[in-house]
């Protein structure tokens, strides 16, 4: 957890307060203009409010109190991690590093702090600081011209406005409301009026495409969008953004290592970016304040109410969660089956409980996305059948709850594709392919060209990975140094290292057992297979076979073996009698098996070696199996390419593995 002394660090300093601990780096360093981790005071308040967490509670409370402190000491109401100077500099129109944006952050942190975690001194410290900062912009506006001031917001400002007409609501202020139309920016609103022209998107993919913020702003957008219209284009936008582009930006479950941009051109990787991925401490770039506030606000537009003679609940987003609906005097429930590739449905189910003494009825909206279909749709309400709406509709339900109603939803799950917004013609096919709200991308370094032939649909050439594929993943520590391609093999650098999960190297360290005998195609344990001919799968090349090309050669990888049987072999105990060692004995080649030699340090390549009685040999062909490193997510399709074929998984899923979000696809 963030230290509140380091967290202060610079704001004391400013203050002229002595300052224990240490400064954080990064962008929270004593030399950088711009602080972004006083947005944990807006993410915590929401943590707080959804947990009742009290150390949480207890840990915002005294870095408020801390930052008080340095706002009394200045005593006029200033309050920043560095001098006033910077806006001297901003209001001069000379350089400076976005001074507002650190501002609009303290006091929307400061102001969450009040309305959801109840803390009446924050909301003291607002309203002093905004009176400092009304008194600083009047005076630009009187001494200079308002056109003046306006230049001045050329500068990135945050969301001063928004920040500001939300203290109004709360204070009534006309100074709050006067302030707050001072930020709107003409030269901005005036653009939103525009219609804009044509979208040339495909050729601007590269690292650095999607900002964390500007996902975490958007969402802020279509939330209140939402809630003014009731549209589902909203609701459908938000569930897609929050699952691409806020669910991936942490690597793994390693809090405090987040991504900047995240990348879309063709063989990207999050960890190869201008940025790269973050670290705890030295770091703390805006998109890690807006990082850690996404993902505070993960319980936040599952649910919305609306006011009415019968209140209404709209349940727009599909999370496994519990309300306590005030308004509608019921408990709601709601359990959602986790979605995987091989049952291409999606189940929801709401239990109810009403309040005690509840006496009136409300109305449920359900809401049908736009990416399901009605075959295969189905909804009960205590096991009685109910007409599901079409696509892009809510099914609405009206009635007095009673304990132990069960409302049950299915709704199927298609692939689709959809094209880059480009309009040049020889961008047509340049297209992602989704699963639901999932957007699905390559295990690639660069390859995208897929052909879809004549298919019909796109189940015709992609198909979901079954469950029981994990059971057959194995990792050989002495052969995962070559790097597996399309018809080619070769030595990688080897350290002695096993790869870690989540990178490229545990990719290719990773294979697919297969059985040759399609009777015993199950197996219990890696185990099971010694004894049984077997095929190996390069885990990111699906179809593709480790295939023997005679004595003495190389081995390589190929789509299939031409019916010769190169690519089936016997796994057989290790030849150096060795417990817990295996070796692979060619079918085609007489006392053959697969060698990787002695000294993994020389680079010498994988082929066929003969001869069993060699002592070299029976130690080079005997190899320790482990079960494989990299797994197959729950939601995995193979998509046919035409010189190989592609697995795609969600992009939400990958760590540093390379991965293509859009292909070519042509038929």
């Amino acid at each position: 957890m963030l230290d509140v002394d380091s967290l202060v660090w610079s704001f004391r300093k400013t203050a002229g307060l002595p300052t224990p601990g240490e400064a954080y780096g990064g962008w929270e360093a004593p030399d950088v203009e711009l602080r972004v981790t006083l947005a944990l005071l807006e993410c915590v308040s929401t943590y707080v409010a959804s947990t009742h967490n009290d150390t949480l509670q207890k840990k915002m409370s005294a870095l408020v109190s801390a930052l008080s402190a340095c706002q009394e000491k200045i005593g006029t109401g200033y309050l920043s991690a560095f001098p006033s100077e910077l806006f001297d500099r901003f209001e001069a129109i000379k350089p400076v590093w976005a001074p507002y944006y650190t501002i609009h952050k303290i006091l929307a942190g400061l102001l969450d702090q009040y309305t959801l975690a109840y803390n009446a001194q924050a909301l003291k410290m607002v309203k002093w600081m905004v009176e400092y900062f009304y008194n600083r912009v009047q005076n630009v506006v009187t001494n200079y011209t308002i056109e003046r001031h306006f230049l001045s917001l050329n500068e990135e400002t945050g969301g001063m406005n928004d920040v500001l007409y939300r203290l109004y609501s709360l204070t009534g202020d006309p100074k709050h409301l006067i302030l707050a139309h001072l930020f709107d920016k003409p030269c901005f609103l005036g653009l939103l009026a525009v219609q804009v022209g044509s979208k040339r998107l495909a050729s601007t993919l590269s690292t650095e495409n999607e900002e964390s913020c500007t996902t975490y702003n958007m969402l802020k957008v279509s939330r209140h969008l939402f809630r003014w219209t009731k549209e589902m284009a909203y609701a459908d936008y938000y569930e897609r953004a929050l699952t691409n582009g806020v669910l991936g930006i942490q690597r793994g479950t390693e809090p405090g290592v987040m991504i900047y941009m995240l990348p879309q051109s063709p063989g990207s990787s999050k960890g190869r970016s201008f940025h790269g991925w973050g670290t705890q401490f030295h770091s703390f770039w805006c998109c890690y304040g807006t990082g850690i506030e996404s993902f505070s606000k993960l319980g936040d537009s599952i649910y919305f109410e609306e006011k009415g003679e019968v209140p209404g609940l709209y349940v727009i987003q599909y999370v496994s969660s519990y309300l306590d609906w005030k308004m509608g005097q019921i408990v709601l429930d709601q359990k959602v089956d986790p979605l995987v590739s091989w049952d291409p449905y999606l189940r929801v189910t709401l239990t109810f409980s009403p309040i005690e003494g509840a006496s009136q009825p409300s109305t449920l909206n359900i809401r049908i996305p736009i990416w399901t279909n009605l075959d295969g749709a189905k909804a009960t309400l205590n096991a009685q059948s109910l007409s599901v709406p079409a696509p892009g509709n809510f099914l609405s339900v009206t009635r007095k709850w009673s304990s132990g109603d069960k409302f049950t939803l299915q709704l199927p799950v298609s692939l689709r594709t959809e094209a880059i917004k480009d309009d040049r013609s020889e961008y047509a096919s340049v297209q992602a392919i989704l699963y639901g709200p999932y957007l699905l991308v390559g295990h690639t370094s660069g390859d995208w060209n897929i052909k879809s032939g004549s298919a019909n649909s796109l189940s015709d050439w992609i198909t979901p990975i079954p469950a029981t594929y994990n059971n057959n993943l194995i990792f050989f520590p002495t052969i995962w140094r070559f790097s597996f391609c399309v018809n080619k093999l070769k030595p990688m650098d080897y350290n002695g290292r096993v790869p870690k999960s989540g990178t490229d190297a545990s990719v290719h360290a990773t294979f697919r057992l297969i059985l040759n005998d399609s009777s015993s195609s199950k197996l219990s344990t890696i185990e099971d297979a010694i004894g049984k001919y077997v095929m190996l799968e390069p885990f990111d090349l699906p179809g593709m076979l480790l295939v023997q090309q005679g004595k003495d050669e190389g081995l390589t990888v190929a789509n299939s073996d031409n019916g010769d049987g190169s690519s089936i072999f016997r796994l057989v105990s290790g030849l150096d009698g060795k417990d817990g060692t295996v070796s692979l004995e060619s079918v085609s080649y007489d006392d053959c098996f697969v060698f990787s030699g002695v000294d993994y340090t020389s680079g010498k390549s994988l082929k066929l070696s003969c001869n069993s009685e060699s002592s070299e040999i029976r130690q080079g062909a005997s190899f320790v199996m482990n079960k494989g490193i990299s797994e197959y997510h729950p939601i995995s399709f193979v998509a046919k390419g035409g010189k190989r074929n592609f697995l795609l998984s969600p992009l939400m899923s990958f760590r540093d593995e390379s991965y293509t979000i859009y292909f070519n696809i042509n038929a």
